[in-house]
Formats: structure tokens, C-alpha cells, sequence
């Protein structure tokens, strides 16, 4: 028997429609790459959301399509989290960070047929356009008065193109299972692989964001996401918003201490989201000008795990709650939140803070489970550490176009590469990795790719790269290397090679010349002796 309940689709267009009948007039705040702070409200990006559709479908966008983003954090890039997903078509935010070969690869592969682009990426893509196969035609996010010149074929404005569209739009029904947006992701060795969210994975994923031991957005908040809106959706916050009504506040291109602190002020914000380099910046600047921060609330620090010293200096000298997030592209991103229990609250600040520490405890959602090397579940006592596994309704089944092969086991677990324990609270802390990727400032930067593309180098005989403590980005890559008998390279030699192969920010720190490099009995490099040896080791 069933229940006698509406079977209405969760659509992501859904989100914008309620919060422009109920939230119309609440403020969504821009720092523009133009320079100027843009206001509106979401009554104003229901409308141009509508407008983005209609511009699309005349241009022939079928539902189904890609249709990619090289965008920062403003309200151009929203209205096309809505608009692009609202008709049925696919958003595909590019991390533009990534080097030329990476954009033009998984532009490629994701068949993406429009590319809209900030000002700030103009000269960056008129350098691959020729190399994008599918891209019928460029849309730069601006207005007329402050159109490029630029040597990109098809190229349209953005406010022109939709300009001309009345924003009568009737957003269509279809299966919630329908694909809504495609991250790709570089935390795993070789080419990027594509992550497709689905509109009903996305709402319920934006449930979470709201919840209260969830990220705890809800419609009395000023939200700053931080964290880019081409990772991860930026954290589901631009849905979780628009689902509460929440007050949002974009930062654009301009993420240095003084920027973020002139926002976050300016517009009263009580939550923001970032990676721990962010903040290093924005602490610094408090420091250097005595600034305070009278109406933050809570900051929520994902990424890369915060130091013990900066949960201190936010909760201690500026009265902000920090809460550890953990999650990966392929969980929409969120799986652990740190929040407390009830029965922590009356603890020693020394007992809450080592709880805080962690990852954070499992929202409801999302099924987590340590195993061993037979994939026997290990006991939740805080103590047992294996592979990690997750599960659930917003986490990946698969990559797009199958890449990888199968990544779920017959019971529907996916292995996240992380090792981790599992307290009887449920509280997750990693504690390896069980692939050698580093992780600086948020970015995933592979091991294993940076030692193939130095060992093209005729001098080099071996070489590993293991990540080192960093003070501002959490960890930086350090490469060791055998040269080859008889051959005599230098550091600047090496770091110049891979600088004409890797994106600027994989390029390690530093070189370090060694007679061998030790190997495991199966002849595989002997990487925790290399951390162990190396963890003191101070980058230049």
C-alpha cells in the first residue's frame, strides 16, 4: 500500500521560484570583477534566471546539454545555476585554475557546447578556444560598456544576449533523476573524472545545508560562500540559500585579507565558508590592523583540516564558533559537520576543542564506515583506522561517461581514498591518505602525476614527491630526486621543466637531491618513511 501523498520532483528550479514568491526582496550582494558592489534580490534573480533560459534555448540548447563556467562568485554565475539546470540542461562549472591542457580536456569530454566567462579568463581562453572541439560559442559575463576586444570566435555579452529575452520563462517539470550540474574532479591520478549531480540529489543536499546540524543556514543569516562556486557547487550554499532565503554575499576575484574583512563587515555577515588559506590571510590582516569582527557567527573551514591555533584565535579573540567541515566533489560535497553534542557542552574548552579537531560527526544522509583490508567493518571506537567508505542519496554512483570503471561495491559504498577512524559518537577523523595526493589551500595536487612528468627529464633517474607542512597553504609538494650517473641538473632546471607541463600552483617549492630513495619489499617507493624523514623540512 501506498501513501496518499503528492509526488511533486524536487527541481533545483523550485528553489529559485519559492525564493522569489517569499523572499523576493532579500539581498544578494556582488563584488563585481567590473569593481563595483552590484545589489539585487532574488525576485530580480528568479526574473534573469528566466531570461539566461529563454537566451539558451534560442540559441538551440537542448536539455541535456553541457554548458560549461569559468566564473568567479557573483550573481551572473547564480542566475546561470538556475537558469542553465532550470530548462534541463547541465552546468558545468571549470575550475580555471586548473592548467590550459586540463580546461581544454575536460571541456572536450563533457561535449560542453556554450562557455560563459568572467572578464578575468578572457585572455586565458582565447589561448584554447581553437582546441575546444564542442564550443559553439563564448558568453562574456559583462555589460556592453565594458565588452573586450578579443580575438574569441562566436563571442556574445552576456547582458545583451539575455537582455533580449522577456523573463516569462515557465520552468518545465521533468524526473528529479535528471542531471542538473557536472564538477570534474583532480583528486585521483590521471584525467580529471566528471561527478554529475542529479536536481533531486541537489535538493536533498540543500535540505542538509539548512539543517541545523547541517551547516545551520537558515533565512536570518548574511552567507558568504568563500569556497568558489566551481568547487563543488560551492559547498551546495548558493541552493541552500536560495531554499531559506538567506542574505548572500559574493566576494568575486578579490579573496586577500583586507577584501574579505571589508565584506564581511560592510554587509554584516554571520556565516562564512573557506579553506584554511583563506582565513591565514584574513587573521593576518585582523592582527596587522586590530580589526574586530562584531558580526560573525560561525565560520565553517573545509578543505584542508584547520590548526588547532586557528579554531583558538577565531573562537577565543573574536567570540566566532568554527565548525570543521569534511566532504568530497563526489558527496555534493558534504559528509561530516563538526558540531557538538549536547553532552559536550559542559567540557573543558582542552575536550571540546579535541573533538573539534576531528572531521566532524555524520549528518543524516550519509552513511559512513571504516573497514579493513578484507573489507570487514572495523569497531567505532576512535581507535580502529582503515579505508573510509560512504554512501548515500547525494554521493556519486559513477563518473560521467563511466571513467574509472565501477566505484561503488555491490551494497553501494563508495571508497573515499582516505583512511579514518570512527568514534561511538560518530565522529570521523582521517588520519592517512590512502593515495599521495597533496592537498594545498583546497587544491588536490597529485603525487604520482608530478613524478611521471619529472621522470621525462633525461637526468632523472627516480624521483618521488611527497607533500611537506606549509604555514599559509596547509601542505606544499617537495620533490626528491636520483639523477642519473654522470649527468648534473639543478633545481631550477627541474622546477623550469615541469613549470612548461603543470599548472603554476603544482610546481613544488623545492628540490632536494638524494644518492637513493627507498622502496618497499614489492619494489614500490617507501613513501611514509619519505614524510617521516621530511616532516621537519622548512620550504624556502
Amino acid at each position: 500500500m501506498k501513501g496518499l501523498i503528492q509526488d511533486q520532483p524536487l527541481l533545483i528550479s523550485s528553489l529559485i521560484s519559492y525564493a522569489g514568491l517569499y523572499h523576493g526582496e532579500v539581498e544578494i550582494v556582488s563584488r563585481t570583477v567590473e569593481g563595483p558592489i552590484h545589489r539585487y534580490g532574488y525576485r530580480e534573480v528568479q526574473r534573469r534566471s528566466r531570461q539566461v533560459a529563454e537566451a539558451l534555448l534560442s540559441l538551440g540548447v537542448k536539455p541535456g546539454d553541457r554548458i560549461a563556467t569559468l566564473a568567479w562568485n557573483g550573481f551572473r554565475h547564480l542566475e546561470l545555476y538556475f537558469g542553465i539546470s532550470g530548462l534541463g540542461a547541465v552546468l558545468h562549472t571549470i575550475n580555471p585554475r586548473l592548467f590550459p591542457e586540463q580546461i581544454v580536456y575536460i571541456a572536450n569530454h563533457a561535449e560542453d557546447i556554450y562557455l560563459f566567462l568572467d572578464l578575468t579568463f578572457v585572455p586565458q581562453v582565447e589561448s584554447i578556444a581553437q582546441e575546444l572541439k564542442s564550443v559553439k560559442g563564448f558568453v562574456v559575463m559583462t555589460d556592453e560598456e565594458h565588452m573586450p576586444r578579443t580575438s574569441l570566435p562566436r563571442v556574445m555579452c552576456y547582458e545583451s544576449l539575455i537582455g533580449e529575452q522577456k523573463g516569462e520563462y515557465a520552468w518545465p517539470k521533468f524526473d528529479e533523476q535528471t542531471a542538473s550540474s557536472l564538477c570534474y574532479t583532480s583528486g585521483t591520478t590521471g584525467n580529471p573524472k566528471g561527478v554529475l549531480y542529479s536536481h533531486r540529489s541537489t535538493v536533498l543536499h540543500s535540505y542538509c545545508v539548512c539543517s541545523v546540524d547541517g551547516l545551520g543556514l537558515s533565512g536570518s543569516d548574511t552567507v558568504m560562500p568563500i569556497v568558489p562556486m566551481f568547487h563543488a557547487n560551492a559547498w551546495g550554499n548558493p541552493y541552500g540559500a536560495a531554499m531559506c532565503g538567506a542574505k548572500m554575499v559574493f566576494p568575486g576575484e578579490k579573496m586577500d585579507g583586507q577584501s574579505i574583512f571589508e565584506l564581511l563587515d560592510q554587509e554584516k555577515v554571520t556565516l562564512t565558508l573557506a579553506v584554511p588559506t583563506v582565513w591565514l590571510m584574513l587573521l593576518q590582516y585582523l592582527r596587522e590592523t586590530g580589526r574586530k569582527l562584531p558580526f560573525l557567527k560561525r565560520v565553517v573551514i573545509g578543505g584542508s583540516a584547520p590548526p588547532k591555533s586557528m579554531i583558538r584565535t577565531f573562537e577565543e579573540e573574536y567570540g566566532v564558533q568554527v565548525y570543521h567541515g569534511w566532504g568530497m566533489t563526489e558527496m555534493s560535497p558534504l559528509g561530516t559537520v563538526g558540531n557538538l553534542k549536547l553532552k559536550h557542552q559542559g567540557l573543558p574548552y582542552e575536550e571540546r576543542m579535541n573533538i573539534k579537531s576531528k572531521q566532524g560527526r555524520a549528518i543524516y544522509g550519509v552513511d559512513l564506515k571504516i573497514v579493513d583490508a578484507q573489507g570487514n567493518e572495523l569497531a567505532r571506537d576512535g581507535k580502529a583506522f582503515g579505508p573510509l567508505l560512504v554512501r548515500g542519496p547525494w554521493i556519486a554512483s559513477g563518473y560521467f561517461k563511466g571513467e574509472g570503471g565501477g566505484i561503488i561495491d555491490d551494497e553501494g559504498w563508495f571508497d573515499t581514498g582516505d583512511v579514518a577512524t570512527l568514534d561511538p559518537d560518530g565522529y570521523m577523523q582521517i588520519t592517512d591518505r590512502a593515495k599521495d595526493v597533496i592537498k594545498s589551500g583546497g587544491e588536490w595536487i597529485s603525487s604520482i602525476d608530478l613524478e611521471n612528468d619529472v621522470m621525462g627529464h633525461p637526468g632523472v633517474a627516480e624521483a618521488a614527491v611527497i607533500g611537506v607542512p606549509h604555514p599559509k597553504w596547509d601542505e606544499r609538494p617537495l620533490l626528491l630526486v636520483v639523477r642519473n650517473e654522470g649527468v648534473e641538473i639543478s633545481k631550477e632546471e627541474l622546477l623550469d621543466y615541469l613549470r612548461k607541463r603543470v599548472a603554476k600552483w603544482q610546481v613544488p617549492d623545492d628540490v632536494v637531491f638524494v644518492d637513493e630513495l627507498p622502496h618497499t619489499a614489492t619494489g614500490k617507493l617507501l613513501k611514509s618513511k619519505l614524510r617521516e624523514d621530511y616532516k621537519n623540512f622548512k620550504l624556502p
